[in-house]
C-alpha cells in the first residue's frame, strides 16, 4: 500500500476519522472534572495527559507535513483534497494542547520534552528540504520523492546528532 492509497483509505472513513479526531479535545475538557483543580501533574493524570499529547501530536504533525508537501513540493490545491484527512488532525491539535496547557504544565508531563524536540527538528528538517527544493541546490532529478525522503532522513540524522551534541546528550 502507498502513502497515496492509505490517504485516500483514511478520506473514504470520515465515520472513524472524526470522532478520532474529535475525541483528543473531549478528553481534555472531561479530565479535569476527574482529578480535581490542580491535580493534572499527578499520577496517573499526568500518564494519561502524556498519552494524550501523543496521540494528537503525531497524527497532528503527520498531517502538518502531508499538507505543507502538498503546498510546497508538488503544489497542489488543497480544494482538491480531503480536508478531513489533510485539516481535521491539524484542528485537532491545535484545540488540544491549549485545552491541556490549562490542567497541566508540559513540563510535567512525561515525554514532552523529547517529543517537542522532535517536532522542532522535523520542523527544521522540513524547513531546510523546502529551501533546497527551492533553489535546486545540490538536486540533479526531475522530482524525485525517494530521493527527496533520503536527503531528508540525512539531513534530519545530522540535525539530531547536532542537537544531541549541544544538549550534552549521549553521542552516537
Amino acid at each position: 500500500m502507498t502513502a497515496r492509497e492509505l490517504i485516500a483509505a483514511a478520506g473514504r472513513h470520515p465515520e472513524m476519522l472524526v470522532p478520532l479526531a474529535l475525541l483528543p479535545p473531549l478528553l481534555s475538557l472531561l479530565l479535569p472534572l476527574a482529578h480535581g483543580a490542580g491535580g493534572g501533574a499527578r499520577s496517573p493524570w499526568r500518564y494519561v495527559y502524556s498519552v494524550l499529547i501523543y496521540a494528537v501530536c503525531v497524527p497532528g504533525v503527520g498531517a502538518a507535513v502531508l499538507t505543507a508537501y502538498t503546498l510546497f513540493f508538488t503544489r497542489e490545491s488543497l480544494l482538491d483534497k480531503d480536508l478531513l484527512v489533510y485539516l481535521l488532525p491539524i484542528v485537532s491539535l491545535a484545540v488540544t494542547l491549549p485545552l491541556i496547557r490549562r490542567s497541566v504544565s508540559f513540563d510535567a508531563v512525561p515525554g514532552f520534552d523529547r517529543l517537542w524536540g522532535l517536532l522542532v527538528l522535523i520542523a527544521i528538517t522540513f524547513g531546510i528540504l523546502l529551501a533546497i527544493h527551492k533553489t535546486f541546490i545540490g538536486i540533479f532529478f526531475g522530482g524525485s520523492f525517494t530521493l527527496l525522503v533520503a536527503l531528508g532522513v540525512a539531513v534530519f540524522a545530522l540535525l539530531e546528532r547536532a542537537a544531541g551534541a549541544l544538549g550534552g546528550g549521549p553521542r552516537h
